[in-house]
């Protein structure tokens, strides 16, 4: 049998506890006759009481990550008879924890990131690493205990740095709840004839270019980046990028489309070139299936930019 999980992530007090209660006592979720485990990998000041959610709901609490292993979450969901797991996990452990113990037939349905408005901010200043680990692959961003005075922009540019396909919500101090209304405007024209993509700007148009390649599907583009070549790649096509930067030094790593045509230049490993040229999907084996294609007009080398690394901000 199939478990769905759904799991909350954020950091110690941020809400997690208090999220999750009233969502199992939202009869939409929680009908009271489906099984449910929530499995709490934190405690703070709010607690769960026995009995407070329904006799359907058991509860059991791990303090330490070396304990998440497929073998452990399968035989706690057996012995609860839980067909739905909740997590409230430890902000302080990497997701690929978790990610990793799932048994195969164990699916997460949905990822949550709450924060406290008040002291996000704080965390992402001072751990960055672990902010970025949470809200990569989070469906949802909810910041909770706002009022009318709470500047909502840098709560914004936050998720967006890391996401753009997240969704942003914002929770007031009386529960209510407000999807983030803000635009979020791309730093580049992508229906200019030619998309013209600034140094600073390389890693937003390749995460915007992959999550959403129809909206680049035969456009001429034009940007700098660092050649690699690759003995997998017929003679004539290269791969262009740059490196990217998420978080942290620890993540960088080279991010590139294949380039068909080098408009006779001879091109090695670290070159730096400006290219044009036309983006399609194609069949690469580089991708070991379908993936970006730049068709190159024009190539000419180039200067390193002042900032080797690309980054989000």
């Amino acid at each position: 049998m199939d478990i769905a999980v759904y799991l909350f992530t954020g950091f110690l007090e941020a809400g997690k506890t208090k999220f999750i209660r009233e969502t199992m006592q939202d009869p939409g979720f929680n009908d009271g006759k489906k099984k449910f485990l929530i499995v709490a990998c934190e405690s703070g000041e709010e607690e769960y009481e026995a009995g407070e959610l329904g006799d359907n709901v058991s509860l059991i609490e791990v303090d330490d990550p070396a304990l998440l292993t497929p073998a452990f979450l399968t035989d706690a969901a057996k012995k609860s008879g839980a067909e739905i797991l909740v997590v409230e996990y430890n902000g302080m452990w990497m997701l690929d924890t978790f990610y990793n113990a799932l048994p195969e037939n164990f699916m997460v349905y949905q990822e949550i990131f709450i924060a406290d408005s008040t002291t996000i901010l704080s965390y992402n200043a001072n751990m960055r690493q672990l902010v970025v680990d949470k809200l990569t692959s989070c469906e949802m961003a909810v910041f909770n205990r706002t009022n009318k005075t709470t500047d909502r922009m840098p709560l914004h540019k936050l998720v967006r740095a890391i996401s753009r396909k997240a969704n942003i919500c914002y929770e007031d101090e009386e529960g209510q709840i407000e999807f983030d209304q803000i635009e979020d405007p791309l730093p580049f024209d992508v229906n200019a004839d030619v998309i013209e993509i600034a140094d600073v700007d390389f890693a937003l148009f390749y995460r915007d270019m992959t999550e959403d390649f129809a909206k680049y599907d035969g456009k001429k583009v034009r940007f700098k980046g660092i050649v690699a070549t690759d003995r997998m790649l017929p003679a004539g096509q290269f791969a262009i990028g740059r490196h990217i930067m998420t978080c942290c030094a620890a993540d960088i790593a080279y991010r590139g489309v294949v380039a068909k045509g080098t408009c006779g230049l001879k091109l090695k490993t670290r070159d730096w070139i400006i290219v044009e040229g036309t983006l399609g999907e194609e069949y690469s084996k580089l991708y070991r299936g379908k993936g970006p294609v730049l068709t190159v007009t024009s190539a000419q080398r180039a200067e390193k930019p002042a900032e080797e690394v690309a980054t989000f901000y």
